[in-house]
């Protein structure tokens, strides 16, 4: 991850936000879909990735924000 991206997680039965350099979670939420929603709003005003885990702690999905510096020239 590039300094600053934002990674979503669960653990400990709760989904998290944590920007990269920090030691804990910036955000909690009770929902992957909360937490997505505030993670996606703290890359995109950092300009950064967003990486969105599974439950397992596999990578599920990452998005670039702004969409213009995502290196991939894939639509959508």
């Amino acid at each position: 991850m590039t300094k600053g991206d934002v990674d979503t997680y669960q653990e400990n039965g709760q989904w998290k936000n944590r920007p990269e350099g920090n030691d804990r979670a910036s955000t909690t939420h009770d929902t992957k879909a909360d937490a997505q929603a505030q993670g996606r709003e703290m890359a995109a005003d950092r300009g950064v990735e967003h990486v969105i885990k599974k439950q397992d702690g596999t990578i599920g999905e990452k998005n670039t924000y702004p969409r213009s510096r995502d290196p991939r020239d894939i639509a959508g």
